[in-house]
């Protein structure tokens, strides 16, 4: 092993930032959660070993079933709308009829630039019950006033649509990157040999961005179950809202219940972990990685 550091040498020594800050700003920040999960702290006094007390306080907590809930309504939501509409976008950017490409490609990527606290405010304002411009224009066709913010039912859509409108442009650069990766001799040779439009994309386009559709699924799983802004800036009434994210927060910043807090974020951490791995065997299975 020492021959194999001291042949590739100056290799390990230019990744060595990256392993060294993991370890000191990942690592061993998710192995002391893990101690502290198991005790009862305030962030003050010595931690107190409560052993498994704050996982079976877990499942009698109502708040943490309902923030679980709503964080895979907001993950599968993510899943299929950004992944839709980024696909949608960025065809239609790489399509080769579409003119003043260039504007349209900085106008698709703004929302991503801007603040998410900004945003959040203005579809506050755009999803009020009273004043909002959604439930004006639903007025003017016909339609009633719909308590988006102030009713369980509904209180969940603005987040969700403001979330898949923030984070959307980022998701269609890449599948764009993508697309212009793609040789157009494929279609060529498909429109010779008499393919539609249609299945020039199921067996074209589709399988050649299985990769990167794959990369794009993993990365929303991530940026979904550590969702914050939008759902602690439009929140509905009780817990409706609330992400598990958002609920380690709360815990541990507003109530100061840091052990119960960290056994919230190491069900963060296995959750994912449990859907990273499932995703990696599924693609196994299917031969592609």
């Amino acid at each position: 092993m020492f021959k194999i550091l001291k042949k590739y040498r100056m290799p390990y020594l230019f990744i060595s930032p990256f392993f060294i800050l993991f370890f000191l700003f990942q690592l061993i920040p998710i192995v002391w959660t893990g101690y502290i999960s198991f005790t009862e702290w305030n962030g003050l006094k010595t931690p107190k070993w409560v052993g498994l007390d704050n996982y079976k306080l877990m499942m009698q907590d109502y708040m943490f079933s309902d923030a679980f809930q709503n964080t895979v309504v907001y993950w599968l939501a993510g899943i299929i709308g950004i992944l839709l509409f980024a696909l949608l976008i960025a065809l239609s950017l790489n399509s080769d009829r579409l003119k003043f490409g260039r504007f349209f490609k900085t106008v698709s990527f703004l929302p991503y630039v801007c603040a998410s606290v900004a945003m959040g405010l203005i579809f506050g304002m755009l999803f009020d019950e009273n004043a909002g411009l959604i439930n004006e224009i639903l007025i003017h066709l016909g339609g009633g006033r719909i308590p988006w913010l102030t009713s369980s039912a509904y209180a969940k859509i603005p987040v969700i649509l403001l979330f898949n409108w923030r984070i959307t442009p980022w998701f269609t650069i890449i599948i764009l990157s993508g697309l212009l990766n793609i040789s157009k001799e494929y279609y060529e040779a498909a429109t010779v040999d008499g393919a539609s439009i249609i299945q020039q994309f199921f067996y074209i386009t589709l399988p050649l961005l299985r990769n990167i559709l794959f990369f794009c699924t993993l990365t929303i799983t991530v940026d979904t179950w550590k969702m914050f802004n939008e759902s602690y800036i439009l929140p509905g009434p009780g817990s409706s809202n609330t992400s598990l994210f958002q609920l380690v927060y709360q815990y541990a910043f507003k109530t100061f219940k840091l052990g119960y807090a960290s056994a919230l974020s190491m069900v963060l951490i296995f959750v994912l972990l449990a859907i990273s791995v499932v995703q990696f065997a599924v693609r196994r299975r299917q031969g592609e990685i």
